[in-house]
């Protein structure tokens, strides 16, 4: 049974993102920045019910706090069977890392796989400076799809 974002989340059924102390003092250092991708991610339309997949990024310099990968990966497996629009769900992903672990600069991009021909990326961003290091490690993001049709890579 599918379950729309906005009852999932006034339902509780997601599981919590756990943290741990940031295990270096990012504002003395000059990078420090963290990468996470999670080429498998899944949801499934709220429209139609068809699935949608994604690789997620995640980008970020902790201040206090880093996610805990084993909780950041069973929260994004728990989207599944949520229906969500694309631009909705990296949303709701971007707004829980800054809630969550306050940073002090992310990045989340969801890089949706084409479906009937539509490909689709999202990405949110905090507003303060990028800081150095991370355009490096956004360089290296190498999207798990190919447009049909075309010799780029996305």
């Amino acid at each position: 049974m599918i379950t729309p974002l906005n009852e999932a989340l006034d339902q509780g059924i997601l599981p919590d993102i756990e943290t741990f102390p940031c295990p270096y003092a990012s504002e003395k250092s000059r990078s420090g920045v963290i990468r996470i991708l999670f080429p498998e991610f899944t949801c499934v339309c709220p429209k139609t019910g068809y699935p949608d997949f994604a690789a997620i990024g995640l980008y970020y310099l902790p201040d206090r706090h880093c996610i805990e990968l084993k909780s950041w990966k069973l929260y994004l497996n728990a989207f599944r069977m949520i229906g969500a629009f694309h631009e909705a769900v990296t949303s709701h992903l971007f707004r829980s890392v800054c809630n969550i672990v306050e940073p002090r600069w992310a990045l989340v991009v969801g890089d949706f796989y084409p479906r009937g021909n539509v490909d689709t990326t999202v990405l949110f961003e905090t507003d303060t400076p990028r800081p150095q290091g991370a355009d490096l490690l956004l360089d290296r993001y190498e999207p798990r799809c190919v447009v049909k049709g075309s010799d780029r890579q996305r």
